[in-house]
This record gives C-alpha cells, sequence and structure tokens, in this order.
C-alpha cells in the first residue's frame, strides 16, 4: 500500500514538473515585450510559432516586437551619427548586426514569414560601419604610436588589432600591430645566478636551466620578453630591465639524529614445551632503538630587478626555501619476537648515505623556484 501511495506522489509530481517545464518553455514573450525587451520578446514569439504556427497571442507579439524593436536600433544608429564618438562606428554596426540578427530569426520561421515577409536587413550598411570603425582604430592607433612611449604603444596595439578583427586585410594594419608591439614590449634580462660565499664550490645549472626553461616559454604578459644575458649579447640588444639572482645565504647538510627508545614485550607468546610436548606460553621481552636522522639545507635567494636607464632598483625581494632529507632505521636487543612486523623491518634496515651537497642544493632550490614564479608573475602582470 506505501509503496502504491508512493508511486502514485512520483507520478504526480513528474507531471506537475513536465507542466512547469511546458509553460515556461511555451512563453510568447508577452510579459519581455511589456518591459521593453523588445529582442528578447521577438525571440520567445519566433520560438512559440516554430511550435505552434497558430498561436493568436505569439502572432501579435510578434508584430509589435518587430516594429519595436526595429525603430529601437534605427534610432540608436541615428543618434550614434549624430554624435562626436570617435568610435561611434562599432555601435552602429552592432546595431545593425543585430537588427540582421532579427531579419534572420524570422526568415528561419514560415509562420513568421506570413507575418513579416520582408524583415529589413542591412548587409552593406553593416559592412561600411565595420569599415568606417576600422578606420576610426587605425588612425587612433596611428595617433597613440606617434606618441612614442610605450604605454601609448600598447593601447596602439590594442585599436590595430581591433581594426584587424573589423577588416583583416585593412590596410597595412599587420605591419602596424608589428610596430605597435616592437615599441610597446618590455625587454627584460636575466643575468646569470650567483653564489657568494660558496665553500661547496656548487652549480647553479640545474637551477638556472629550469628558470631560462620558464622564461623562454613565459605567456603572460603579453607585453613582456625575458632573454638571457648571452641573447642579449648576440642579438646587440640593449635592455628596458635587469633582473639580478643570487645566493646571498645559505646552509647545506645541518644534520640532526634524533634516537627514540622503546621497551617492548609480548605477552601469550610460546616459549617451549613440556617433556609432554605441551606448549608453554610466557612473555617476550626487547628493546628497541629507532633513529631518525635529518640534513636540513636552506637558502635565501636575493631577487632584484634593476631599469637599465636609470640603474634604479625598482624592485627587490628576499626569498627564502628549505628542503629536509629524511632517513630512519632502527636496532633492538632481546628477542625478535615481542616486535611488529614493522618494528622487525624497520630493525633490518640499514642508515643509508645521504645526498651530496649538489643534491641537497637542487633540493632547497626547488621551494625557492617556486616562489620566483609567483613574485615574476605578480611584478609583471600589470606591464
Amino acid at each position: 500500500m506505501l509503496t502504491q501511495i508512493t508511486m502514485k506522489t512520483i507520478s504526480r509530481l513528474r507531471y506537475f514538473i513536465y507542466l512547469s517545464i511546458l509553460i515556461v518553455g511555451c512563453t510568447t514573450g508577452k510579459k519581455a515585450l511589456q518591459n521593453g525587451n523588445y529582442d528578447a520578446s521577438l525571440t520567445k514569439a519566433v520560438n512559440r510559432l516554430q511550435n505552434s504556427p497558430n498561436n493568436a497571442e505569439a502572432r501579435t507579439v510578434l508584430v509589435s516586437a518587430y516594429r519595436f524593436s526595429l525603430q529601437s536600433h534605427l534610432r540608436k544608429i541615428d543618434e550614434a551619427k549624430l554624435s562626436g564618438e570617435v568610435l561611434r562606428w562599432e555601435a552602429i554596426g552592432y546595431e545593425y548586426q543585430q537588427i540582421n540578427w532579427l531579419s534572420n530569426e524570422i526568415n528561419n520561421c514560415p509562420s513568421c514569414l506570413t507575418l513579416i515577409p520582408n524583415p529589413q536587413k542591412f548587409v552593406a550598411e553593416l559592412a561600411e560601419s565595420n569599415y568606417k570603425a576600422a578606420e576610426a582604430r587605425y588612425n587612433l592607433g596611428i595617433n597613440l604610436l606617434n606618441e612614442n612611449n610605450r604605454i601609448s604603444a600598447k593601447k596602439a596595439f590594442d585599436n590595430f588589432e581591433r581594426a584587424q578583427r573589423l577588416i583583416p586585410d585593412y590596410k597595412d594594419v599587420q605591419e602596424k600591430i608589428n610596430e605597435a608591439y616592437r615599441a610597446a614590449v618590455l625587454k627584460v634580462v636575466v643575468e646569470p645566478i650567483r653564489i657568494n660565499n660558496n665553500p661547496y664550490k656548487l652549480s647553479t645549472s640545474y637551477f638556472q636551466q629550469e628558470i631560462e626553461e620558464l622564461l623562454s616559454s613565459y605567456q603572460q604578459p603579453k607585453f613582456v620578453i625575458f632573454y638571457t644575458k648571452r641573447q642579449a649579447v648576440e642579438q646587440n640588444m640593449v635592455p628596458d630591465q635587469v633582473i639580478h639572482l643570487s645566493f646571498d645565504d645559505f646552509i647545506i647538510g645541518q644534520t640532526y639524529v634524533k634516537e627514540r627508545v622503546e621497551k617492548l614485550k609480548m605477552d601469550s607468546v610460546k616459549i617451549g614445551e613440556t617433556r609432554a610436548k605441551e606448549p608453554v606460553y610466557g612473555t617476550v621481552k626487547a628493546t628497541l632503538s629507532i633513529f631518525d636522522k635529518k640534513i636540513a639545507s636552506s637558502g635565501l635567494l636575493n631577487l632584484t630587478v634593476t631599469d637599465w636607464n636609470s640603474r634604479k632598483v625598482i624592485n627587490r625581494k628576499k626569498l627564502d626555501g628549505t628542503y629536509i632529507w629524511q632517513d630512519q632505521w632502527a636496532t633492538y636487543k632481546g628477542d625478535e619476537r615481542a616486535l611488529t612486523r614493522q618494528q622487525v623491518a624497520m630493525s633490518k634496515k640499514k642508515e643509508i648515505l645521504p645526498p651530496d651537497p649538489h643534491a641537497l642544493f637542487v633540493g632547497l632550490t626547488r621551494p625557492i623556484y617556486s616562489r620566483l614564479v609567483a613574485e615574476i608573475s605578480s611584478f609583471y602582470k600589470d606591464y
């Protein structure tokens, strides 16, 4: 009985959900029309008429929505043409694009064409407005480029790119994009990493290689290019900024050994037999010594960014990192049967040799590398 009631409840719930979806999906656009959302109203009316061509309310809404929407877009076009806005042709093109989109909506609905047989379309006007919009962007880019500074060159680059999107082959826009980029890009040289007071004769080649690979593939920001010192010399390039990296302070291989002693015992262990060959149970004991060995290495990377022309330091950070190598083993005295399986395995493990100083140094550079990436990303994100 309970199952039957539950099934009836579920069936009714499904019915009401379906009915709600049907009601929402079959809107005629009347409410959107009353709220002045003419484009949305027309779209809803078209959708309704595609499913129900004779819906009287949708047919009425379609005619009114198209009339009001067309009037609204044409009014905005006239207002934009009368304005003195430099970029007014982009706004005009957008309005023509919307009108043409409405026309396509109606043309794809047979029953709609019986009410609006010839929806207006402005193909030539849209093409003309795009051309004039590209012309305005191009001229604005030229004026900005002539200001001969990096900030204006970045703005010029954006305007030339917009012109190209509007009219891909407009004049020499691709050449101007390249010219603006060359004027806008910030050239940053990364000096080879130095290690001050290096008693271990450690090599920074691994860390240097990691950084160079990062900077060579760096995608953001758009207007920053990183060079190694070798690349700058080969290209006879004068940088805008120079990054200096040096390990000013570090400790390699600081060793800590800790011994922990545990008294162990295990009850009910067979320790022998009687003369009658019956097992004898008792308690076995052992002393377990666990050794924890840690070798800590830490370092401090000094990051300095210098403006090439003024020789002023514009960013300075200290980036720290720590690497800890660990080993654990154990010894015991007494009866092995007092130990767990894990403790027995640990007691059979021998102390291993720690990494050499260079490997420890590479280990501590990894967290420093992560901090360096974050710092470079943060510092240059607005360039």
